[in-house]
């Protein structure tokens, strides 16, 4: 498993950013595997000047090819991220890529990256091996230990609380594209599903820019092999009105939109037609204590009333097995009823100092044609939660 910066462009002299006394290298992170589908996926790095960019790919038989425009025919460029989409490959296919980045601004400068696998989602495959990591916080003794206990896997889904909040605008390559100096897409495409606190702070306005999704919205469906996925944005715990928020926040209307999406999405035979469906959300839509939040008395939710209202009907009518969530930092399995067709797997999080990896858990699913297991583990391997679903008819 690839690992860390080691094979990154040392520095070299320059102007330092804006309040800045280090130069920094041209490239300040790994190429990173976002939003992984049949026919493709993105790959974002961070640059530490104006840079240009693009992807170059090889397969075993001498094919090669290379992606790199925007949406407006232009060459990625930017002095803090790029991002590449790229489309047009097989479902289920394996190629090495690699990124180029040239200086714009300042001294001309050229780096290559280590060249690495990567492979699209095949929907027609009989098996899926998928990883769950969820409330990390930037908490670095957490995010080396679920570096080191997860294996490669056909999607890794970042479950939410990537960070604490964003009141550093200079903290998103560190946090998402290199978290404790880690290549954690290596092996292990990545599909971010945003929390709470991935919307708090001055600056995390500028979430979109380093976070792709397959479909541009913070919302998806896909399948890997044969488990749809089904990922939606619970927003934050507290109503949009809440003073805290200061009028920056509108998740009220993107879950009315969700709503609507998550009706056609999951009428898509891909989808609808899965033998399991699961659900990846941040704040959990269901809990162990129901009691209303007291937001006057700093009161916030447990599980997202709001988020459930909006989307119950629409899981029912679908089939959904499971959502899988996060945010408590407890765990906790509430089994299918009668009200709630679905069950609901919440993992653990690490606890409040922030070199203390205790009580962080991580979820490894495996499908078959015979059923899905989700088993929950501590950092130190012990099993806390075990779910199996039998294929749906």
């Amino acid at each position: 498993m690839a690992g860390g910066l080691d094979a990154l462009a040392q520095p070299n002299t320059r102007e330092p950013k804006e309040g800045g006394t280090v130069a920094e290298p041209l490239v300040t992170s790994p190429p990173v595997v976002m939003a992984p589908r049949a026919d493709g996926f993105e790959v974002a790095w961070g640059v530490g000047r104006l840079s240009r960019g693009w992807v170059e790919w090889r397969e075993d038989g001498g094919a090669t090819g290379r992606a790199g425009s925007d949406a407006f025919g232009m060459v990625p460029q930017d002095a803090e991220v790029l991002r590449v989409r790229v489309s047009g490959w097989q479902a289920g296919h394996t190629r090495e890529f690699r990124t180029v980045t040239e200086s714009v601004l300042g001294p001309a400068e050229r780096h290559e990256s280590p060249w690495k696998n990567v492979r699209t989602l095949d929907p027609q495959a009989a098996t899926a091996h998928f990883a769950v990591w969820n409330d990390t916080h930037q908490n670095e003794a957490t995010l080396r230990a679920l570096h080191r206990s997860t294996p490669e896997v056909d999607l890794l889904v970042w479950n939410g609380d990537l960070c604490n909040d964003w009141k550093q605008p200079g903290e998103f390559v560190s946090t998402i594209l290199s978290p404790a100096g880690q290549d954690v897409s290596a092996g292990r495409p990545l599909a971010v599903v945003v929390g709470n606190h991935d919307v708090r702070g001055t600056w995390a306005f500028q979430l979109d820019d380093y976070v792709a999704a397959p479909e541009g919205r913070p919302f998806s469906a896909f399948r890997v092999g044969p488990v749809a996925v089904v990922v939606l944005h619970t927003g934050e715990d507290k109503p949009d009105s809440h003073p805290t928020f200061e009028g920056r926040v509108a998740f009220e209307p993107l879950r009315a939109e969700q709503a609507e999406w998550l009706r056609g999405a999951t009428a898509r035979p891909a989808i609808r037609d899965a033998p399991y469906k699961v659900v990846f959300c941040h704040i959990p839509l269901r809990w162990i204590d129901e009691t209303p939040a007291d937001y006057d008395a700093e009161g916030y939710d447990w599980f997202s009333r709001m988020s459930r209202d909006a989307w119950h009907d629409a899981l029912v009518v679908w089939g959904a097995q499971i959502v899988v969530s996060g945010h408590t930092h407890l765990p906790a399995w509430l089994p299918p009823s009668r009200e709630f067709p679905y069950g609901q797997l919440v993992a653990g999080g690490p606890d409040d100092e922030p070199t203390s990896e205790e009580a962080a858990t991580w979820i490894q699913g495996v499908a078959t044609e015979g059923e899905l297991t989700l088993t929950m583990r501590t950092l130190d391997g012990a099993v806390l939660h075990q779910v199996s679903l039998p294929p749906l008819p």
